[in-house]
């Protein structure tokens, strides 16, 4: 026998092993079965939400979209070649805009920050930031009125 015939399956091949056990035994219980991929459906749903409202921030936006992604990849064929997509489409467009000049770095760079600036004046943060440090400003205040005192 050689060192590989010998070797036990790693830790990670037998949780994996389990969990296709388990997840079997969930299928033979059609009605456990569609309520568990109700559950996953709408997990993964809400991780991805939040993944694409995260995106323009500092942070890993983009990750918690895959990951929401990677959720519904598990009960879902329509989420699994969405995700091979889109991850194809991440790479292409990251390759494209780390190959571009500082000047459009500098520009996407902007166009991030007036996004996330934006928006935290529209959810009041920017105006509860001001007073937070003595800058009371009636400009900062979101003109949605979220935030005000």
């Amino acid at each position: 026998m050689t060192e590989n015939e010998t070797e036990q399956p790693s830790r990670w091949t037998r949780i994996k092993e389990r969990w296709k056990q388990w997840r079997e035994g969930l299928r033979r219980r059609p009605r456990v079965d569609f309520f568990y991929r109700i559950a996953v459906g709408v997990i993964g749903l809400v991780v991805l939400a939040l993944g694409v409202l995260a995106i323009p921030y500092p942070g890993p936006g983009w990750a918690i979209v895959f990951i929401g992604l990677g959720i519904l990849a598990t009960e879902f064929d329509w989420a699994k070649r969405l995700l091979a997509y889109a991850r194809e489409r991440y790479d292409r467009v990251m390759d494209w805009f780390h190959g571009q000049g500082p000047l459009v770095q500098v520009l996407g760079g902007l166009l991030t920050a007036v996004v996330v600036f934006t928006t935290l004046w529209l959810l009041g943060a920017v105006g509860w930031a001001g007073e937070l440090v003595g800058f009371d400003q009636q400009w900062l205040d979101s003109p949605l009125g979220f935030g005000s005192s």
